[in-house]
């Protein structure tokens, strides 16, 4: 390395000097310009940018002026832009299931429909959040590293990914939806519904994964407000949709189920399109260029080895929903209320869901740039605004269950429902503790210990411990309530496991950084 004026330097770097100005007046390169750095301890006001950062506040390298991206500066008053996330598809049912549970007939299997396909439309969705959400790491951490060029080879190999994925479920769409549907009911009513509704789902679902690449890509570059306007839009217009289609208003003809699968699908197209045109337009830290779909192992390997936890996190909240369904198959008010207490369980924690969107590019541009100091207030922001956003949660949905009951229209099931919430509605603050834990793992490339927490949330912990309260229930001895019991008390315990791997990755690897 050239021999560098150390005095001069440090004048230069804290007057705000650009970074390709301070390498070519040095004669050093980025890797040499991110070692003094790091070596003189230098730092800069918030208002000034860091290395490989194109988009922040006081960006001498083409940044506009008061951008503040939270993704590049490690500012946190833009984190609740992110709170409208992957979890589209839970609102998406949650609005499906409001309107077709209030249609004049057939209502109830309507409603249990919908309950029985949502699983699969999940474990669907599954591979593409995961396949967002490593894309989202690694693009964050590859942008704090400078490395322009493998961001986008990121960026391709992630669209390439989508295309597949949705080349799998449109032929599921088309070959596999009746013979699994049939295999789990001989109600002809409840077959025809969830056949259509499901087949609709799938065919079309290029609107759900792409939205959730676009979004991944565009959270990466700090601009979570884009994504969020796009998550927006899409929930309108399937609100907007959904009664018209449903009960069919105008020239539109009554649809039932079936309208409520075309306004969520249509809703989701919008998004991604919407999203596609953002990404192309702002995301310009990288080029745009189909050669940059072209497969690459290399990156495919890096961003599943960060995303496969999340699409088995996603797929076991599939296979937990699933299996409850059979553990309170003996009592159909109690299956029907796990089914809408979901709901809106999905409905509260997608806040959590959306912050530790927010928190991983934050954590995972800080860890590629070695600082230390933001790492750590990735982490203590990211949980007080999560633990923050489910007090809220709890206390609206104790106080108000029977307005919930009555948005659903519960009907028979409206008792257990309500019990359901009150006792379920506990472990939410713990929950959305372990959502975030997942995301902070994610960051700091702790896949496993995310898995982990998963297994434990949705496999381990829950499913044996229903299993053996609904035996007590079915042998008359105490009421169905004993089975919410074990949410909270699941959720307590992951909480517990999750601290210690935190504790251990912070010592291991955020503390470990020169």
């Amino acid at each position: 390395m050239t021999e560098v004026n150390v005095k001069e330097f440090k004048k230069d770097y804290l007057n705000g000097l650009k970074y390709k100005e301070l390498m070519d007046k040095y004669n050093i390169t980025q890797p040499e310009l991110q070692k003094l750095i790091r070596h003189n301890k230098l730092t800069r006001t918030k208002s000034q940018a860091q290395i490989g950062n194109k988009n922040s506040v006081g960006n001498n390298g083409g940044a506009k002026e008061n951008n503040k991206n939270a993704v590049t500066t490690g500012e946190y008053e833009t984190i609740f832009k992110d709170v409208l996330t992957e979890k589209e598809l839970e609102v998406y049912n949650i609005v499906d299931s409001a309107f077709v549970g209030n249609m004049k007939v057939g209502s109830e299997a309507a409603l249990n429909a919908l309950t029985l396909v949502f699983p699969v439309q999940m474990l669907m969705v599954a591979v593409g959040i995961g396949t967002g959400v490593g894309t989202n790491a690694l693009l964050a951490r590859t942008l704090g590293q400078g490395n322009s060029k493998k961001a986008a080879k990121v960026a391709g190999n992630s669209l390439f990914l989508g295309a597949i994925i949705y080349i799998v479920c449109l032929l599921f769409g088309i070959f596999g939806v009746k013979a699994y549907i049939s295999s789990q009911t001989v109600d002809p009513q409840v077959i025809s519904m969830r056949t259509n509704y499901l087949r609709i789902c799938c065919v079309i679902s290029f609107g759900i994964i792409f939205f959730s690449l676009f979004e991944k890509l565009l959270q990466a570059t700090g601009r979570s407000l884009y994504s969020t306007i796009g998550q927006v839009v899409g929930a309108v217009v399937n609100i907007i949709l959904d009664p018209i289609m449903i009960y069919g208003i105008g020239p539109v003809p009554e649809m039932g189920v079936k309208g409520a699968a075309y306004a969520t699908v249509i809703g989701q197209v919008v998004s991604a399109i919407l999203l596609f045109v953002f990404h192309m337009k702002l995301n310009r830290e990288f080029e745009h260029d189909t050669k940059y779909m072209k497969p690459d192992r290399g990156i495919i390997r890096e961003i599943y080895a960060i995303g496969l936890p999340a699409i088995i996190a996603q797929a076991l909240m599939s296979i937990m929903v699933y299996v409850m369904n059979l553990i309170l198959k003996f009592s159909p008010s109690a299956q029907t209320a796990y089914g809408l207490f979901y709901k809106v369980q999905q409905f509260v924690l997608f806040l959590a869901f959306g912050l530790r969107d927010a928190i991983t590019p934050i954590i995972a541009f800080s860890y590629g740039m070695h600082s230390k100091k933001r790492i750590k207030d990735g982490i203590r922001y990211g949980l007080l605004y999560t633990i923050v956003l489910m007090v809220i949660g709890v206390a609206i949905t104790e106080i108000f269950p029977g307005e919930f009951a009555a948005l659903f229209n519960a009907g028979a099931s409206r008792e257990y429902f309500i019990g359901a919430m009150r006792i379920v509605s506990i472990s939410f603050i713990f929950a959305g503790i372990n959502v975030a834990y997942q995301g902070i793992y994610q960051a700091l490339d702790g896949g496993m210990e995310s898995l982990v927490i998963s297994l434990l949330r949705q496999l381990i912990i829950i499913l044996p411990l229903a299993g053996i309260f609904s035996f007590f229930v079915r042998g008359g001895h105490i009421g169905v309530s004993l089975i919410w019991w074990a949410f909270p008390i699941t959720e307590v315990t992951a909480c517990i496991v999750g601290y210690l791997f935190l504790k251990r990755i912070n010592k291991n690897k955020v503390e470990s950084l020169n």
